[in-house]
């Protein structure tokens, strides 16, 4: 198939992009390089069935594809605060030319959302069918409305147009290729064990989070896409193993052998208090569930930022 992958140069998507070519597909990649790294995809570029196209998708684009996967927005409070207007247009307009292309050419359309969508949760662990409790005009509002905005076009494109959409909400995931400078829990932890600096630990650290590894969510994407049942969602796609904070930043001291000391500092405005996947929807619709325990994936990513750092 041929596939189109936006937002194709970043963590996600340079992941997927080389799973879709490894199984033999057409892959463009179409990325504006604002959170992307042409060092995520270079290695591909030698490929002549992977194709890259410097494109901002909240500009109209004219392509001919069978599948689309809509990962372009940034995804880290400090890349999506930086302009926070041009945040929901990439996720509002750039949803808006996605769906044209796909109601243009039939082609399936798979668009990546977030579990940003259920806000700070009332209901734990979170479900499909829960709302949210989400502040509309919030620092984080840009991204978790935006995310929001797009869930409510892909199915107003499927009933009103006949689309043939699915929908994920990724929950974090973490490995390699993540950005150095993206102000996530995994790589600013990472990065300051590894240069044994203070971690910085936000709130109490009693707040928790669930870490997918990278190889488990991109295999969920894939699966959800080329689902051939009714079922489009939105379902979940992340790890339900949950811990909290604190505990996570002891376990990256403990595999990188730092001598980092573990610093507390004033907990950002809206930051959700839990976040954990319920993840029987996939399960029961995808067979789907991650199979890379925590540790053996933060060996991994440690490997991957020890070896930049090396560099640097």
């Amino acid at each position: 198939m041929r596939i189109l992958i936006t937002g194709g140069a970043g963590f996600l998507g340079s992941h997927l992009c080389k799973r879709l070519l490894d199984e033999g597909n057409d892959v463009i990649c179409l990325d504006n390089f604002f959170t992307g790294s042409k060092d995520n995809i270079i290695y591909l570029m030698d490929n002549h069935h992977f194709e890259l196209i410097r494109h901002d998708i909240v500009e109209p684009i004219l392509l001919e594809v069978d599948r689309i996967y809509n990962l372009a927005c940034p995804a880290s409070p400090v890349h999506y605060q930086y302009n926070p207007v041009k945040t929901v247009k990439t996720s509002v307009m750039g949803s808006i030319n996605m769906l044209g292309i796909a109601k243009r050419v039939k082609a399936r359309i798979l668009q990546a959302s977030t579990s940003e969508v259920y806000g700070d949760p009332n209901v734990h662990p979170q479900q499909e069918d829960y709302w949210g409790n989400v502040n509309t005009i919030g620092i984080r509002s840009c991204y978790d409305e935006g995310k929001r905005v797009a869930e409510t076009l892909m199915m107003d494109y499927h009933r009103q147009n006949n689309v043939d959409i699915r929908i994920v909400r990724i929950f974090n995931t973490y490995g390699p290729k993540m950005a150095e400078n993206d102000g996530r829990v995994v790589s600013n932890f990472m990065l300051q064990a590894l240069k044994n600096q203070d971690i910085t630990v936000f709130g109490d650290g009693m707040q928790t989070r669930s870490f997918c590894y990278v190889s488990d969510l991109i295999d969920g994407m894939i699966r959800m896409m080329e689902n051939e049942q009714e079922f489009i969602g939105p379902v979940n796609l992340g790890n339900p193993v949950e811990n909290t904070i604190l505990e996570f930043a002891e376990k990256i001291v403990s595999i990188t052998g730092s001598k980092s000391k573990i610093v507390h500092k004033p907990l950002p405005k809206d930051d959700p208090k839990q976040r954990r996947p319920d993840i029987t929807l996939a399960i029961n619709q995808l067979g789907w569930q991650p199979t890379v325990d925590l540790d053996s994936g933060l060996r991994l990513t440690a490997d991957y930022f020890a070896e930049r750092c090396s560099r640097s």
